[in-house]
């Protein structure tokens, strides 16, 4: 067993508690157990786990970074005249075409220690990064606009063959496993949910609501397989 010291921000304990959420079953079943505490200034997250889990902990915290801190770090930069939602839209979209080669960036940026500070991470590792991100942004025209964001993902949903499923307003993997990366971006949602999966395929079981509906064919079209 290993004992892991995780940290955050107090104004970012989603992050901390979105770790304990995704890992605490995998600890526990493998012997393990994990402590939150919220302290008036930092999150903290106390693991005793097999490296296998620490493993999936690295993954965890990369998506975090890759993620969350990249919505924030777009919904500062971004300069578009779009509506809220579209630009929320365009964020999750832009996050969703680099987001493997971000995240294996980030992997290899993390700490070979047992205790992880993200927003130290952040701060002092990715310098790289944070410009790579902004020099796409500077190739984004002011002047974006609904219909231009409606090109880019159907060129995104063209370029994936992921497939992923929609029951009851949730959203699944290839696998079923339950999709919940769009908490990273402040709440859960369905919309960007698909658009954070890189979808290229969405299989529709059961009702959908009128309005998700009608995203699911504006922008994946004949790719939205409703049963």
């Amino acid at each position: 067993m290993e004992k892991i010291v995780v940290t955050e921000r107090k104004e970012k304990s989603s992050f901390v508690t979105y770790i304990y959420n995704a890992l605490m079953n995998e600890v526990v079943r493998n012997g393990g157990k994990g402590e939150l505490v919220f302290g008036e200034e930092r999150t903290v997250l106390n693991l005793l786990t097999v490296p296998a889990v620490k493993r999936e902990l690295r993954s965890v915290i990369a998506e975090i970074l890759g993620i969350g801190y990249k919505y924030e770090f777009l919904s500062r930069n971004l300069n578009v005249a779009l509506p809220k939602r579209e630009k929320k839209l365009l964020a999750a979209a832009l996050i969703a075409a680099d987001f493997e080669g971000d995240k294996s960036f980030i992997l290899g940026k993390l700490p070979k220690t047992e205790e992880y500070a993200i927003d130290g991470i952040y701060a002092f590792r990715l310098n790289a990064l944070r410009e790579k991100w902004l020099r796409i942004l500077n190739y984004i025209p002011s002047g974006f606009s609904v219909s231009d964001l409606k090109q880019f993902c159907e060129f995104l949903v063209g370029e994936s063959r992921h497939k992923i499923y929609l029951k009851d307003g949730a959203v699944f993997g290839e696998n079923f496993t339950r999709l919940s990366r769009s908490r990273l971006l402040g709440e859960e949602n369905p919309e960007t949910e698909i658009i954070l999966s890189d979808a290229g395929f969405v299989y529709c079981l059961g009702e959908v609501d009128a309005s998700l509906g009608d995203f699911l064919q504006k922008y994946f079209a004949e790719r939205a397989i409703f049963s």
